[in-house]
């Protein structure tokens, strides 16, 4: 066990959720180190050197884990998991079945939900940093592109709209027709911002 829940609570959206504490030495946290605020042991892992800081929320069905942090005024709730060595930070809200990881940054007043996946080495800071389709044709699976670094995330596909869009045609001419709407789509939206 890396940490424990405090007396320390607070009353949030109807939920009782505790200041948790360092019991050991891990990462740049020491034993006795005050952290955010947890609803329960299993919203933050107690493998790797992931942390919840300051008046950072967590609460609800939420993860985090690996190496991730949540800080700031930040909340992570409902299923959302935030992993790997991402950040969400500032005002951020994660929520709903939404996956953060990768080195991934969220941040500001942004708010990532529904079944947004950022990853990789994307940066969210504002709602209009990243979109989510869904797969309307086939699977009826959510899929996600991020502004900063324009990556597209697909089930277990990462890449650039053009990848996305040879992948989706070596599977079917449907399947490449669709996906090249919604990349063109996006590539419209980019070049009518300059």
């Amino acid at each position: 066990m890396k940490y424990k829940l405090t007396d320390e609570t607070i009353e949030h959206e109807g939920r009782t959720l505790h200041r948790i504490e360092a019991l050991i030495d891990f990462a740049n946290i020491k034993k006795g180190d005050k952290g955010g605020y947890v609803e329960r042991g299993e919203n933050l892992s107690h493998n790797g050197d992931a942390w919840v800081w300051g008046n950072a929320k967590v609460y609800g069905n939420a993860e985090v884990y690996g190496n991730a942090e949540v800080y700031g005024n930040a909340e992570v709730y409902g299923n959302a998991e935030v992993c790997s060595n991402a950040e969400v930070c500032g005002n951020a809200e994660v929520c709903d079945n939404a996956k953060v990881y990768g080195n991934a940054e969220v941040y500001g007043n942004a708010e990532v939900y529904g079944n947004a996946e950022v990853c990789g080495n994307a940066e969210v800071c504002g709602n209009a940093d990243y979109i989510v389709f869904k797969n309307w044709w086939s699977s009826g699976r959510y899929f996600t592109w991020t502004r900063s670094n324009d990556m597209w995330r697909v089930g277990c596909f990462y890449g650039t709209g053009k990848e996305l869009v040879e992948k989706a045609y070596k599977d079917s001419e449907d399947k490449g027709r669709n996906y090249e709407l919604i990349v063109n789509y996006v590539e419209q939206i980019k070049t009518q911002e300059k």
